[in-house]
């Protein structure tokens, strides 16, 4: 038996194998690394979307259900249900509507005519009437008649952003103050007595008026809010039935000795001293007066007492959460009162713009007409933030205004306005209606569904 000289010999195919292989991982290695340090050839880069244009992001975003286009498409929707009451409640125009197959061009035209004579007239009464423009131009008439239709806007206006303001505020500190039109009518009482009764200067008289005015609101807004801290008893059944005390409170005082008019009969007081009526802003011949003044600076107050003040904060967080403010210290009874207090406040105010502004100067069962609960319309549209509360409030005295003319000039009946200023804020009160009408976005940050709901 031989020996083999090699031990390997006996596997020959193995180191031939062995060898392939070990060139093969040290091909394979080199490959891998030269792929590791170069970049990839084969997978190209994505590429970076372009940014949208700011014209197409306002687009976007324009469209969408956001405070702002659910607002402005509720009023398009207001004004559409408006002109269809229009003219189911004309006789000639709806007449037309029983040979519309025959010729459409009649009602499709009667109905034009009258909406858009209606809806002209609601413009040229509150914001501006081109042919009293043309007429300064050509000389026909003064400059009065071109501002006539701001300074009835301006004059209606100016009461709804002291009642709006009173709710908004109630809102905002959890509150639902249904009480504006008591204290509004309080606030006219006293500012009405203070205008006839004292004998004081002109300059010291007017602000003794209007801090009278102010004084009884607070006092009527300081009943549901002492009975609400320390009672608990519901603020609504409170003001609801504060509202009925004030009113016939009016009705029994306007016939007394020394109120009554001695020279009337009816149920109307003396008329206020001329040394206690607001200025007029534009002249005798046009209502608009310094109250619109005094609002505008109330609205102020309001956003900074709000937002920036200590203040604000404490009635903010008691009307996010009052178990959690009271944890942190804040006094949510005195809060409740202080709410109602300046609630108050501003209602009154605006009740004695009622009486010591151009409206009127003697107390009347209806002098306060319905500015405090129109006050509670004026807070929704607005969102119960201040600065929106008065753009609502201009915006509903343009209705009154512009609703006057109208009646006048179209024959429609003044009641819808009111019927307007009621839709406007069921479709802001339903925006997922609006939503779903126009097919809005969804808004980023927007909760419409809640704002209105909680109030802050």
């Amino acid at each position: 038996m031989t020996s083999n000289p090699n031990p390997q010999s006996g596997s020959p195919d193995k180191e031939p194998a062995s060898e392939a292989q070990a060139a093969q991982n040290a091909l394979g290695n080199t490959e891998r690394a030269e792929l590791a340090t170069e970049p990839s050839r084969s997978a190209p880069e994505p590429e970076s979307e372009p940014k949208p244009s700011l014209g197409r992001l306002f687009l976007d975003n324009l469209w969408a259900a956001n405070t702002f286009t659910v607002t402005l498409l509720s009023l398009v929707l207001a004004i559409v249900v408006g002109a269809v009451l229009m003219i189911i409640s004309d006789p000639t125009v709806l007449s037309t509507y029983s040979y519309i197959t025959s010729r459409p061009s009649d009602a499709l035209n009667s109905s034009w005519t009258l909406v858009s004579e209606a809806y002209a007239n609601l413009f040229k009464g509150s914001v501006f009437d081109p042919e009293a423009f043309s007429g300064w131009l050509n000389g026909t008439n003064s400059w009065v008649a071109v501002l006539a239709p701001i300074s009835e806007t301006l004059t209606y206006a100016a009461p709804l952003v002291f009642t709006g303001l009173s709710v908004a505020l109630a809102f905002r500190g959890g509150m639902f103050n249904i009480g504006a039109q008591g204290q509004a009518t309080i606030g006219v009482i006293m500012a009405a007595l203070a205008g006839f009764l004292l004998p004081l200067p002109p300059g010291l008289h007017l602000l003794v008026a209007v801090l009278a005015g102010a004084l009884g609101g607070a006092i009527w807004g300081f009943i549901p809010g002492i009975l609400k801290a320390r009672a608990g008893a519901h603020e609504v059944i409170n003001t609801i039935m504060l509202n009925y005390v004030a009113m016939y409170f009016l009705t029994w005082l306007i016939v007394q000795n020394g109120v009554q008019d001695p020279t009337r009969t009816d149920a109307i007081s003396r008329a206020a001293d001329t040394s206690a009526q607001l200025p007029r802003l534009l002249g005798d011949n046009l209502r608009v007066h310094a109250g619109i003044l005094l609002a505008v600076l109330a609205t102020w107050a309001v956003a900074w007492l709000l937002n920036r003040s200590t203040l604000g904060f404490e009635l903010r967080a008691v009307g996010a959460n009052p178990d959690a403010a009271r944890t942190a210290g804040i006094s949510v009874t005195r809060t409740y009162i202080l709410i109602m207090v300046f609630a108050g406040i501003l209602a009154g105010l605006g009740g004695s713009n009622m009486v010591l502004g151009s409206t009127a100067s003697a107390l009347t069962p209806l002098v306060v007409a319905q500015i405090g609960f129109d006050g509670i319309l004026v807070a929704l549209l607005g969102r119960v933030k201040p600065w929106g509360v008065l753009l609502a409030a201009l915006l509903f005295g343009a209705l009154q205004a512009g609703g006057n003319r109208m009646q006048s000039y179209s024959g429609i009946s003044l009641e819808l306005v009111t019927v307007l200023q009621a839709l406007i804020v069921i479709f802001i009160a339903a925006p997922a209606l609006v939503k779903a009408i126009f097919q809005l976005r969804a808004a980023r940050a927007a909760r419409l569904q809640t704002s209105l709901a909680k109030g802050w």
